[in-house]
């Protein structure tokens, strides 16, 4: 996600600037879903990309990700097949969601990011509630690590997937856990 400038006040970052790697041993990407309006059915995405470029402050500062729609894994493999088909994400059409932020605004441990995803070829904005979980030595190796912990929503109807409304919600929750590496 980039900051607009015109929107957020300069702010100097918790994070040492330059482009912090992805630890994907210890980031995820999940969602919950209603299910006939009564339960919800909550799966992850396996294969995932997120990079974080930090800037001097958050008009130079960017946050991106590519999701691997394939990957879906609600731990029931009929379901996921399922919803792989066109009925649903229909991934031979649409491999991957992507998202790309636009704003970045708050401080301490409490941060909103926002930004486009992209769906096919639907984007739509979407916001984030971010939770800064700060930065750590790891014991190991020495490097530095920084943890947080972004939530959401988004509307299926809003992206064109309109398979089984009743029977799926119309609203799927966010949940990403992502830890990056210092530079």
């Amino acid at each position: 996600m980039t900051s607009n400038a015109n929107n957020t006040t300069t702010t100097e970052l918790p994070l040492k600037a330059g482009d912090w790697r992805l630890d994907p041993f210890h980031s995820a990407v999940g969602f919950s879903i209603r299910h006939l309006g009564i339960s919800k059915v909550r799966g992850t995405f396996k294969e995932f990309e997120a990079g974080l470029v930090v800037g001097a402050d958050l008009a130079d500062s960017a946050v991106t990700a590519t999701i691997s729609l394939a990957s879906i894994d609600t731990g029931n493999a009929d379901r996921d097949a399922h919803v792989r088909s066109a009925d649903l994400l229909d991934v031979e059409r649409r491999p991957s969601m992507t998202f790309r932020s636009t704003e970045i605004s708050g401080q301490g441990e409490d941060w909103i990011m926002t930004g486009d995803l992209t769906i096919g070829e639907v984007t739509r904005p979407v916001t984030l509630a971010v939770e800064f979980g700060g930065v750590v030595e790891n014991a190991m190796d020495g490097s530095r690590h920084a943890g947080f912990e972004a939530t959401g929503e988004i509307r299926r109807s809003d992206f064109g997937l309109k398979f089984a409304p009743g029977m799926l919600g119309d609203v799927v929750k966010i949940s990403l856990d992502m830890e990056f590496i210092e530079p």
